[in-house]
């Protein structure tokens, strides 16, 4: 898929982001959007997948481990064709398997259950070890907010990872600053974060979350690693295609309105305007 197929398509994510939200009356947007460009280039051209065989043995495996931003991984979902775009609009309703967060019994093509923040990469690294354990070739992604960083878990399970060398595992850190409270470095700074992993054995990689050949060049780079996991921190925009969400941290866990709903849609319409005019 080349780059601007892939554009397309993660504006199509963003506008399920903004519809699920909306119709949910509630849900985390900010950081949702500022993942779908990964979210799009892993389900959409990275991952060996199969949404017509969502439990396939040989599956590489993602986690979500920042689970509140599942507005994200659901429209991508659906946008792959796990299930039904128009269930987004179910978000959060009685009775939807498209609940706050990502549950693994109901939802197809979620592989793991999460929520509580720091969690979800102790998972990964459990699986990547069963994987290397089982002789299995598949590769396990896991998505983390910066702001998430800030809990102890994390570090003890890249510590474990580190010593293991999991090189099957690729940690990816969605670095847009900014957390429910305000600037992460305000909060509590994990800054540097990437020197940090390199502390506990990590290849790492910066890139720019929005740029789809930084994306792949990084993810090539990190199968070519070995004898260490990689860490990918992708700096980012939170709320990115949106415009009066970009870089406001008041829109981490708050739903648009209607006006807002539709000053939202018609800056992602404009976008997909742009994208024909490339495409011409």
């Amino acid at each position: 898929m080349n780059n601007l197929e892939l554009k397309k398509r993660a504006n199509d994510v963003r506008k399920g982001i903004v519809t699920a939200v909306h119709s949910a009356k509630a849900g985390h947007p900010g950081g949702s959007l500022s993942a779908a460009d990964m979210y799009t280039f892993l389900y959409f051209e990275e991952m060996n997948i199969d949404p017509a065989d969502p439990k396939k043995a040989d599956r590489d495996r993602f986690v979500l481990s920042k689970g509140h931003t599942a507005p994200g991984l659901y429209s991508t979902l659906a946008n792959r064709g796990y299930f039904s775009v128009e269930d987004l609009k179910t978000l959060r309703k009685l009775g939807s398997y498209l609940q706050g967060h990502p549950c693994m019994q109901h939802i197809p093509g979620v592989d793991m259950s999460s929520g509580s923040l720091g969690q979800g990469i102790s998972t990964a690294v459990g699986m990547a070890l069963g994987a290397k354990l089982d002789n299995k070739d598949f590769r396990v992604y896991t998505l983390l907010g910066d702001g998430e960083i800030q809990e102890g878990q994390v570090w003890e399970a890249a510590m474990f990872a580190g010593h293991r060398q999991l090189d099957n595992l690729v940690v990816i850190v969605d670095n847009n600053g900014l957390q429910i409270d305000g600037a992460i470095d305000e909060v509590c700074s994990p800054y540097p974060i990437d020197k940090k992993f390199e502390a506990f054995n990590f290849h790492v990689i910066n890139i720019d979350a929005h740029d789809f050949d930084a994306i792949r060049a990084a993810l090539n780079e990190a199968k070519a690693t070995k004898g260490m996991p990689t860490c990918i921190v992708m700096h980012s925009t939170k709320g990115k295609g949106v415009s009066f969400m970009e870089g406001k941290a008041g829109w981490h866990g708050k739903a648009p309105n209607d006006e807002e709903y539709a000053i939202a849609m018609a800056d992602l319409a404009k976008i997909d305007e742009e994208l024909a005019k490339e495409e011409a």
